[in-house]
């Protein structure tokens, strides 16, 4: 009886937190990943709001590149959604997502810092031309623009 209720049990147990999570695509070539939820009701940014983000950064090798936590940075980035403050894939990812919800997207080169990168002088480069970029990120906060 111990064995058949266990496996009663085991059969009624979720299975979609084993289950990967789904890949979505903006209009643009983002793809994106929603690994934690907004609340039900959360506001959707319009183009033109002022946006709080959180992220973090990552070259495809998993080297960190970027982000609003590293050391010395404590504040989340704040930007007009749609501006040039933040890269295309930013802006496009970020207009398909609710407040409180946190994504991983994978930026491809053309929405990122395409053929040019991100060198200086000699040659080197932080990000090298033609990368794809992943970023994780929160969307702390949404408000329409003062007038």
């Amino acid at each position: 009886a111990t064995a058949a209720a266990a496996a009663v049990a085991a059969s009624s147990a979720p299975q979609s937190a084993l289950a990967a999570p789904e890949i979505l695509n903006t209009s643009n070539g983002v793809k994106y990943a929603i690994t934690k939820p907004a609340a039900k009701g959360a506001v959707v940014p319009q183009k033109g709001d002022i946006v709080a983000i959180e992220y973090t950064g990552y070259l495809t090798s998993g080297q960190i590149f970027d982000a609003t936590h590293s050391e010395g940075k404590k504040n989340a980035l704040l930007f007009k959604l749609g501006s040039d403050v933040v890269i295309p894939g930013l802006n496009d990812v970020i207009s398909y997502m609710a407040v409180g919800e946190k994504v991983q997207a994978i930026i491809p080169p053309s929405l990122a810092f395409g053929d040019e990168g991100i060198c200086i002088e000699s040659g080197e480069c932080l990000i090298k031309p033609g990368s794809t970029l992943v970023y994780d990120v929160l969307l702390k906060k949404s408000s329409i623009p003062p007038p």
